[in-house]
């Protein structure tokens, strides 16, 4: 292959991994997340965290950083490849159920804390003259109503299988 063809399916791999992170971020991963998730998927195969550096241009702790919260997402594994001595990794294959779970999931735990948080404020209210009150008390329980109808929103969609 000429320089010219390399520099331009370089340009294209830069373009695909600088697009399709845009679309992960809105999965709340941050730009070093999803470009290297994005690269490790792109790449085929196992990379270690020096593979991953050269290729994103960035450092190795934060290779390590995003390796370790993509693994926390279960969009990353760890894999063993006989003779590398080095920690490998590569993308987890089925984005969409992989993403979709993950956020799905994500969503869940996040309205269950505000929920929570929200029954603790509704119960402190009790320390507050009648007159007062009043408002916030009907105010939590809308909020409450919001976040127990987006939770069985996503309750649905979990449990019904749609990922």
């Amino acid at each position: 292959m000429t320089l010219k063809a390399d520099a331009n399916l370089e340009r294209v791999n830069n373009q695909i991994i600088s697009e399709f992170s845009k679309t992960l971020e809105m999965f709340s991963l941050n730009k070093t997340e999803a470009q290297l998730f994005v690269t490790l998927y792109l790449n085929g195969a196992p990379m270690t965290l020096d593979q991953m550096k050269d290729a994103l241009g960035k450092s190795k702790t934060a290779m390590s950083y995003a390796v370790r919260r993509l693994q926390e997402f279960n969009l990353v594994e760890r894999v063993f490849q006989k003779g590398v001595r080095k920690d490998l990794y590569e993308a987890r294959e089925d984005l969409y159920k992989k993403f979709m779970k993950t956020y799905v999931n994500r969503w869940l735990e996040s309205l269950n804390l505000q929920i929570n948080n929200l029954a603790d404020i509704q119960e402190d209210l009790v320390r507050y003259p009648h007159e007062q009150k009043e408002l916030f008390e009907h105010k939590i329980q809308e909020a409450i109503s919001f976040h127990r109808s987006l939770e069985t929103v996503f309750s649905n969609i979990k449990r019904n299988d749609f990922l």
